[in-house]
């Protein structure tokens, strides 16, 4: 039982040590921070625009379904749909994925294209120099073979 617990924290440790739980982790904490950055984009500049329109807050904008929609007794009456909060998180994913996309994903894109092509170009040298030291082995190997020929001719009455 006990050799079970150690070969099970082993692998927990194994796990726990592969690379890609570390950028796991990293990539949360960077996410947490920009998390921050589009947060504070949207409350001082999408919210003003919007604002322009109507409300500097978009969790204002509401429609009533049902009833009037007033507070009664601490209550609200009637049924509230809180779409100004959907166009808001809507508004704050998309930042999010546009900066994503363009200042991290694009740009490592366009690098790792470069990067193939370079690694591309490398190999495609390396075989041209192995071709050319294959070639010049090979006329080295026919000028010892016709000079073994022409020594072994001049031996012979």
């Amino acid at each position: 039982m006990s050799e079970k617990k150690v070969s099970v924290l082993e692998g927990f440790k194994a796990f726990l040590m592969r690379g890609n739980v570390i950028d796991l982790a990293v990539a949360v904490v960077i996410g947490a921070a920009f998390t921050q950055i589009v947060n504070a984009v949207v409350k001082g500049v999408i919210n003003p625009l919007v604002g322009a329109f109507g409300t500097k807050n978009l969790d204002s904008y509401s429609s009533c379904l049902k009833g009037t929609c007033r507070e009664v007794n601490g209550e609200i009456d009637g049924i509230k749909i809180m779409w100004g909060s959907v166009l808001g998180a809507t508004l704050t994913f998309l930042i999010t994925a546009a900066v994503v996309y363009f200042l991290m994903v694009l740009p490592m894109a366009r690098y790792l294209a470069r990067k193939a092509e370079r690694d591309a170009a490398k190999e495609g040298a390396k075989e041209i120099v192995e071709l050319s030291e294959l070639e010049v082995l090979k006329e080295i190997r026919d000028v010892v073979v016709a000079q073994s020929q022409r020594g072994s001719g001049h031996d012979r009455p």
